[in-house]
């Protein structure tokens, strides 16, 4: 059996905000390594602290007390503790080992499809053709063709502009690809779309971590972690996805039956 290398680790993990003499303990103690090549999903109900534990682990924000250990590069691995960073440390290495795809696109209304993926590309690298290259390619391979690369995003559907904001999130091949609920604005076919593209990406071997409410998106992950009140629950390992279990025309859908039963039995148990 191979052997997950963890990519980060998170050890004592707290978050706590505070509002005057009243302080919300959002994130309590929390400990949790993330593996390469993982698609990981969690989930939870409304306030259980997905969000804040998405910004966390990104470095999108800081955590109250506990560490955050990354360990990057391919043959010689560094290990990185980034809850001590200053800002400007941590924005640099969230450009270089860091994507994000929220769920609205925050896409610039008055630069094209194709500026808005270049101005983060270029953050980190001045070959101005090999990084328009690689971003035109991969807006081909997320089905955005170039009548539309200069298009703004106002010009654009709902699912096109998502779809941009995604090669936006790996223009720069980041070790974690983080998404928060990157379909919760799209409607059933976007949905589709966007999940066959993180889905595309992870079969490719980027990791991605994955903040969702929904069980169609959730049946993507190959882990899923529950949180309730701040802290983990419970966890299943569902294995790769093998399609859709509703799809006739999927040779593996007596597989996807079974993959997607055992995910509800276990959000069941988990109260959801």
């Amino acid at each position: 059996m191979e052997i997950k290398k963890e990519i980060l680790t998170v050890k004592d993990l707290s978050k706590t905000f505070s509002n005057g003499s009243v302080q919300q303990h959002v994130l309590k103690n929390l400990n949790l390594s993330i593996y390469k090549g993982d698609f990981t999903v969690i989930m939870g109900n409304s306030g259980s602290g997905k969000s804040t534990l998405l910004y966390a682990l990104s470095g999108m924000d800081r955590p109250t007390l506990g560490t955050i250990t990354y360990y990057t590069g391919d043959e010689e691995k560094t290990e990185t503790e980034i809850s001590t960073f200053s800002n400007d440390k941590l924005a640099m290495f969230r450009r270089d080992h860091v994507g994000f795809v929220f769920q609205q696109n925050y896409l610039n209304d008055s630069m094209s499809a194709l500026d808005n993926i270049m101005v983060c590309g270029l953050l980190k690298t001045e070959n101005r053709k090999e990084l328009a290259d690689r971003a035109k390619s991969l807006l081909t391979s997320v089905e955005i063709g170039e009548e539309d690369w200069n298009k703004f995003p106002t010009q654009m559907s709902g699912g096109q502009q998502q779809r941009v904001a995604v090669v936006r999130g790996v223009i720069n091949k980041p070790e974690v690809l983080y998404a928060d609920e990157p379909t919760g604005a799209l409607n059933s076919q976007n949905t589709e779309n966007v999940l066959n593209i993180l889905t595309d990406l992870n079969n490719d071997g980027q990791s991605i971590v994955m903040v969702t409410h929904t069980v169609m998106a959730a049946e993507r992950g190959n882990r899923i972690i529950y949180l309730s009140d701040g802290v983990i629950s419970d966890e299943i390992d569902l294995g790769p996805y093998v399609g859709g279990y509703k799809d006739e025309s999927n040779p593996r859908i007596e597989e996807a039956r079974e993959r997607h039963a055992r995910l509800k039995a276990f959000l069941q148990n988990m109260g959801w």
